[in-house]
């Protein structure tokens, strides 16, 4: 896996150095790579396409499953990613998976089961909305467990991704980079947008509050999960069109890395006439 798209967005790599410490101040969220609005629309049109054919040959493949987490900070846009990247991506190998506040069953078993339930088998695409990351985020700012307990799963999920690597599921994490003034706006927009009130939760201003706290977390869950087999993308997420084409970029040259094909034609079935 190579330290990708220095050329394509500028002086700001997608995924950061292996061999370096992960700062989250030097990523700027509003970061687009000298990209116009223009030329970000006009390129994602053949990203889709190219993501969607080749989520067919994965199909027909069945040698690789892709796994896509998104994480980022409320509002951080990752319902619009899965909407816009995966908008011609045909449903029939690829479904998404959304993770809230865990049920009866699955408090009663170990916090990594109801994420493993949901990972791709081979030839299908799955995209997780949150991730068994929350476990390093929401339960640590929000103390639902102590600091012993989440500093240990840091190395629990490394290992876990490990596991999916050597089954042929290949993990793709992008970590939706907002600023605060972009949170506030699209927050704003929520109470303001009759369309997207039911998007807005009073608790959304509390969350808020623990901004400084997230950031810290994000950065840890980058500095310490960033590894060659599952590597993290930060992804400049202000404008929507920018990090959009970031995320489609990514996956369509990952899954050309994997060099599939379509199964060996049955004999017989060439020059075969239908009657």
């Amino acid at each position: 896996m190579s330290n990708n798209n220095h050329g394509k967005n500028g002086d700001q790599p997608v995924i950061p150095p292996f061999d370096r410490d992960f700062a989250i101040e030097k990523y700027n969220p509003a970061h687009t790579g000298g990209m116009s609005k223009e030329q970000a629309l006009e390129e994602i049109v053949p990203l889709r396409t190219r993501l969607n054919d080749l989520q067919n040959v994965l199909y027909a493949d069945r040698r690789f499953s892709i796994l896509v987490i998104l994480q980022g900070i409320d509002t951080a846009g990752k319902d619009g990613t899965i909407n816009s990247v995966f908008q011609v991506v045909g449903p029939l190998g690829c479904h998404v998976a959304n993770f809230g506040v865990p049920n009866e069953e699955e408090l009663a078993h170990d916090y990594m089961w109801r994420y493993h339930k949901q990972c791709p088998e081979r030839g299908k695409i799955a995209i997780f909305n949150r991730s068994y990351y929350e476990a390093v985020l929401v339960e640590r700012v929000k103390e639902i467990v102590p600091p012993s307990t989440w500093r240990e799963r840091y190395d629990e999920i490394n290992a876990f991704e490990r596991y999916l690597d050597d089954q042929h599921t290949v993990v793709m994490k992008f970590f939706l980079h907002i600023s605060k003034d972009e949170q506030r706006e699209r927050l704003q927009e929520r109470v303001d947008n009759p369309r997207k009130q039911w998007k807005f939760r009073s608790g959304d201003i509390d969350e808020r509050r623990n901004w400084d706290t997230y950031q810290s977390a994000f950065e840890d869950m980058v500095r310490k999960c960033n590894t060659r087999h599952a590597p993290w993308h930060v992804v400049p997420a202000d404008r929507k069109w920018y990090r959009d084409v970031v995320v489609a970029r990514a996956l369509v040259e990952r899954l050309e890395q994997l060099d599939l094909k379509y199964p060996q034609t049955a004999e017989g079935v060439a020059g075969l006439k239908v009657v």
